[in-house]
């Protein structure tokens, strides 16, 4: 999503400009994160022109897929996000610029792509879970299978069984 300097100074000078477009983000599915898959989301918003700034509030709405913590099956997770990023003009940026997250505009045309796809991957959660995922799960597979911790009898290793009874001899001593 790119936008002209020359095209925000004339449409957004001190009034807000709206704009709404679809963005192809499937970029982020080979990034080393949990997106399976991201269709193209919608960013709709305005920027205003005012001074040196150019500031953009938006609001990207899309869905994408990520696995199940526990399944790992395919879980829809539909986003709204909002986000606010400020471009400055001026030739005296700076390290305060740069603190508080105002991006210099370098050449004629601000590219807003890199930002929506920050701030989607700032909004990817830690973990999701399927809805009826416990239907779902394996509960045995190729050497292995799945045990509940909900086990009420004591079972006491065979090995280990002589060392009881001596903790029992020792009761015996003790009384």
């Amino acid at each position: 999503m790119k936008f002209i300097l020359g095209q925000i100074r004339k449409d957004a000078n001190h009034e807000p400009y709206p704009f709404d477009d679809k963005v192809d983000v499937s970029e982020l599915e080979t990034m080393k994160n949990d997106i399976r898959e991201i269709k193209p989301v919608r960013v709709h918003g305005r920027y205003i022109y005012q001074g040196e700034q150019i500031i953009f509030s938006f609001t990207i709405v899309g869905e994408m897929i990520l696995p199940c913590a526990r399944t790992l099956v395919d879980v829809p997770y539909p986003f709204e996000i909002k986000a606010d990023e400020v471009f400055s003009t001026s030739p005296y940026y700076g390290e305060e610029e740069e603190e508080s997250e105002i991006h210099p505009v370098d050449g004629e045309i601000i590219d807003l792509t890199p930002y929506i796809k920050e701030n989607i991957l700032l909004e990817v959660p830690f973990r999701v879970f399927s809805k009826g995922d416990q239907e779902k799960a394996p509960v045995k597979g190729q050497g292995w299978e799945f045990v509940s911790q909900k086990s009420d009898e004591k079972k006491i290793d065979p090995r280990l069984k002589k060392l009881e009874s001596l903790l029992k001899d020792d009761d015996k001593k003790q009384q």
